[in-house]
């Protein structure tokens, strides 16, 4: 297959278009996680932790939003940040930082909602003993937050996974300008419709690789976790 040697030869002979959009994709994808991140965690545990009115409304909306169509957060962020709309004085608009901003409000209800679920299983083990400690709410989180890392990273990798595969979100607010804000899913859909085949089905393969990896790692952590803990 013609398409799939030169494919390879873009990949092995480092060609400068190619990996320049996977570095773009990844600072994107990656600070879009972190900002989830920091958000998320801390939103997902005090969900788990605390009771208040309203609160199974707000897990239902938390766990809905799980699947809210990328094409409606890139709208919503796109008439936030146009010249008319409440946040366009910011001048962000088709920047990766818009990017970023997109990709971490599609992210931030999969790893709250996740990081939800986890700390609220481990907690009903916990309770008794934390209780007896009378450790805070402040030391609660941290301690179940930590005790759960492992877990949690199986969290931040699913939100990882939607923020690098998402499409119609950066195209909305990144525009796919060349050199400027083109990630490698946005990239393999222009470049398939023009039929260069090569760098769609190059930037293809090193996607799927980068995801393998970082599962790969993830779960070499967990288990040698799991073994240092049974040691």
């Amino acid at each position: 297959m013609p398409e799939g040697l030169d494919a390879w030869q873009l990949i092995v002979s480092g060609d400068a278009t190619l990996f320049a959009i996977v570095r773009l994709s990844l600072a994107v994808s990656l600070s879009a996680v972190l900002i989830a991140t920091i958000v998320g965690l801390p939103l997902g545990a005090a969900l788990a932790l605390t009771r208040f009115p309203g609160r199974t409304g707000l897990i239902v909306i938390l766990n809905g939003f799980m699947g809210l169509p990328p094409v409606v957060v890139g709208l919503a962020v796109y008439l936030l940040l146009s010249r008319s709309g409440p946040l366009g004085f910011l001048g962000i608009l088709f920047t990766p930082l818009a990017m970023v901003v997109a990709q971490a409000l599609l992210v931030l209800p999969i790893i709250a909602a996740l990081a939800r679920q986890t700390i609220e299983d481990l907690w009903r083990e916990y309770r008794d003993e934390l209780a007896a400690m009378d450790v805070g709410a402040a030391g609660r989180v941290a301690t179940l937050l930590w005790d759960s890392r492992i877990s949690l990273l199986t969290v931040l990798l699913a939100g990882f996974g939607r923020a690098a595969a998402e499409v119609g979100t950066v195209m909305i607010v990144g525009g796919n300008i060349d050199g400027f804000t083109r990630t490698m899913t946005t990239a393999i859909a222009l470049e398939t419709s023009k039929g260069d085949l090569p760098l769609a089905m190059g930037l293809g393969i090193v996607l799927i690789a980068l995801i393998l990896l970082i599962n790969a790692g993830v779960w070499g952590l967990r288990v040698w976790s799991e073994r240092r803990v049974g040691a």
